[in-house]
């Protein structure tokens, strides 16, 4: 029988930039690139062959694109891997991502993600925690953590992290993704 490794992915976040960073698992065992395309609104979301401090080759693949207005309001999200019927598939991210209730935060919202569950970002709901991802059931499911103000780092890291719990590692690329558009939305206020 294989082993289930129960540990969480932890994502060192490189820049803090939403618009170009990479996300490297600190145990190895994943790796994503997010950067906004050349004189274009889009950021890519690639999965990448191992960690961004290791000599830079080719993303492996575009999984994710993020298409904003030339406002830097929201446009659509398009799930170009793997392929599904229709491919790829475009939607919207203010019907991707929609608030909790009309009067509410805008930084809280809630997603329907590839295996047909709802998840729900929100903005310091949790003590200790700058984000976090939890299921309709509130299990926890993801959450990013700004390093302390006390903690040095050392090279090209900013010290964030993003924490996915292991039964939905299966929603890494969903989850970076959903992410980046909260993010998004904290900054420019949406």
């Amino acid at each position: 029988m294989p082993f289930a490794n129960p540990y969480p992915l932890i994502f060192e976040d490189r820049t803090a930039n939403p618009l170009n960073t990479d996300f490297d698992e600190v145990y190895e065992r994943m790796y994503f690139h997010a950067s906004r395309v050349p004189g274009t609104m889009k950021t890519r979301l690639y999965e990448m062959n191992h960690r961004a401090s290791r000599d830079r080759l080719p993303p492996q693949r575009v999984l994710i694109e993020l298409e904003f207005r030339p406002d830097e309001s929201l446009g659509t999200i398009t799930f170009v891997w793997p392929p599904r019927p229709p491919n790829p598939r475009v939607i919207p991210m203010s019907q991707y991502l929609r608030k909790m209730s009309f009067f509410g935060p805008s930084t809280t919202r809630k997603f329907i993600a590839g295996d047909g569950r709802e998840y729900r970002w929100g903005h310091r709901v949790v003590a200790g925690q700058e984000w976090s991802c939890t299921s309709a059931d509130d299990i926890l499911v993801a959450h990013y953590d700004l390093k302390p103000p006390d903690v040095r780092t050392y090279g090209i890291t900013s010290g964030n992290n993003l924490t996915i719990y292991q039964s939905f590692s299966y929603l890494s690329s969903e989850i970076i993704a959903s992410f980046l558009i909260m993010r998004q939305i904290l900054q420019y206020r949406l």
